[in-house]
């Protein structure tokens, strides 16, 4: 599913234009960022959760010229799967 799919689900589902449909997404995506920027956990009930978790420097090789190279320290945002998310995907539950 596509950001425009959510939209477009959005609209119909609620009888919303599609312009009301993209504000409200648009919306929700800016929370998103914002809150991980600042470092806070996202948490989505059924669903799963984001945070952002921090990695140190290290030296690593360019694969295209085999140079060595220093990474520098950085964030990155994490998904960790919700357990009810998780058993609506696995339809071998049981197997």
């Amino acid at each position: 599913m596509t950001k425009l799919d959510l939209i477009e689900a959005l609209a119909a589902k609620e009888k919303l234009t599609e312009k009301q449909a993209t504000d409200i997404i648009n919306q929700i995506m800016k929370g998103f960022t914002d809150s991980l920027k600042k470092g806070d956990k996202i948490e989505i009930r059924g669903f799963g959760s984001f945070t952002v978790r921090e990695y140190e420097s290290y030296k690593g090789r360019n694969p295209k010229t085999g140079k060595k190279i220093e990474v520098r320290q950085k964030k990155l945002p994490f998904f960790k799967v919700g357990k009810e998310l998780k058993g609506l995907v696995d339809t071998k539950k049981g197997s």
